[in-house]
């Protein structure tokens, strides 16, 4: 049986920058479809992978999101805070754990039973990070602190509770940009709150 091993031979792979996450650049041939090889040279970012969660309330029909600044974004002409779904690397935890952790942190709430949904990579032309999606019900009563993140990892975080309706419309007319919460925000109206 063929796999993708056996289509790509690394030649060589140079260290670029370990300065925040790992930057690296990497020769390499790939046997295309044509049976034919190709050499290609590509670089990779590796910030290692991630999970990401959306609380819902069933009954109010809203959810929650944070809003901070983010460099890249801003960068990229993006002239607003960024409003997402709370989310963080795994740093070696198993991605319930660690999600719930970042929850926690962000938002403020301790959650009781969360789903994953899916995994997906972001980026994959250039970034190695894959996502863990989670959602998860949220009420009142599990709310333990005001959230805003962690001030010593450069976090300052609003912490925002939408309705649902509200969020899908943010989304339709760009106030919503980031993917990750988008992806979110679509399962959540296909598969958790029943329409109206």
């Amino acid at each position: 049986m063929t796999t993708l091993h056996d289509r790509v031979r690394v030649h060589e792979v140079t260290l670029l920058s370990d300065n925040w996450y790992t930057l690296k650049t990497t020769a390499f041939d790939w046997r295309r479809n044509d049976g034919q090889w190709q050499r290609m040279h590509r670089e990779t970012y590796d910030r290692g992978n991630g999970a990401t969660l959306l609380p819902c309330n069933l009954a109010q029909r809203t959810v929650l999101l944070t809003r901070q600044f983010r460099y890249p974004a801003f960068v990229n002409g993006h002239d607003d805070l960024l409003i997402e779904a709370a989310a963080g690397l795994l740093d070696n935890a198993a991605p319930e754990e660690r999600i719930r952790a970042e929850v926690e942190e962000e938002l403020g709430y301790r959650l009781g039973a969360v789903q994953k949904v899916f995994e997906a990579f972001m980026s994959p032309g250039s970034v190695t990070e894959k996502l863990h999606f989670f959602i998860a019900e949220y009420e009142p009563s599990m709310r333990i602190g005001d959230g805003g993140g962690l001030a010593e990892e450069g976090e300052d975080i609003e912490v925002l509770e939408l309705g649902i309706d509200e969020a899908l419309a943010m989304v339709a007319d760009g106030r919503i940009a980031d993917a990750k919460t988008v992806m979110l925000l679509y399962h959540a109206q296909l598969h958790v709150f029943p329409p109206r």
